[in-house]
């Protein structure tokens, strides 16, 4: 019984031990995950499950809350595409940057057939990239103002920035010379159901 009681005696301050412990990572995770929700919005409309995702499954996305200037990140294939309004001032900026880029007529990019000009994109103010670095496949940040002396100051007309090596992008996706990546960011295949919802996973051309 001495035995007994004793065990009974020790597992009680265990047992909240234990309890605080999961409250404390669990509280955590929460505030983590709500920053990152904070940070980098998701469209999550109409996704399929996440296995259909990872067998390739085309994405559609509501993009009619979309403003001028905004980006948005939709998943797909385990990958994040950004989808940026990109503004009528941002689309007359693009020819600006031209030589100081690496690839401004894609030539040596992955791009649908489709896809032309140096708006890169079906509708000239949506474009529709993967939101991997090509160099080495890390998250470019979204850096839209104009003249940002860290990035080059009268050379920056807004874009992405990688901060993993320092790789740039203009509003278009195309690559900045002088850095790591030697390719512009990869257009995925990508079509339009209506006016409001991108396909992304399904060529124009096959819708």
């Amino acid at each position: 019984m001495t035995s007994a009681t004793t065990t009974g005696e020790a597992a009680g301050p265990e047992v909240d031990h234990n309890r605080r412990r999961f409250l404390t990572v669990a509280t955590s995770a929460v505030a983590v995950g709500g920053a990152v929700g904070i940070a980098v919005p998701f469209l999550g409309s109409w996704n399929p499950s996440a296995k259909a995702k990872a067998a390739g499954a085309p994405v559609k996305a509501d993009i009619s809350k979309l403003e001028p200037g905004q980006m948005v990140v939709v998943e797909w294939r385990g990958k994040p595409v950004y989808v940026v309004n990109r503004t009528a001032e941002m689309l007359e900026n693009l020819a600006s940057v031209d030589g100081f880029l690496k690839d401004p007529d894609s030539a040596i990019s992955t791009q649908p057939a489709y896809i032309s000009g140096v708006e890169r994109s079906i509708r000239p103010e949506l474009l529709v990239v993967e939101g991997l670095c090509t160099h080495l496949g890390c998250a470019p940040k979204y850096r839209p103002e104009v003249g940002a002396a860290d990035l080059g100051g009268d050379a920056w007309m807004g874009g992405f920035f990688c901060p993993c090596h320092g790789s740039k992008f203009d509003l278009s996706g195309r690559v900045y010379s002088g850095v790591p990546a030697s390719t512009n960011l990869v257009v995925p295949p990508y079509s339009f159901e209506s006016q409001n919802v991108v396909v992304i996973g399904v060529d124009a051309e096959a819708a």
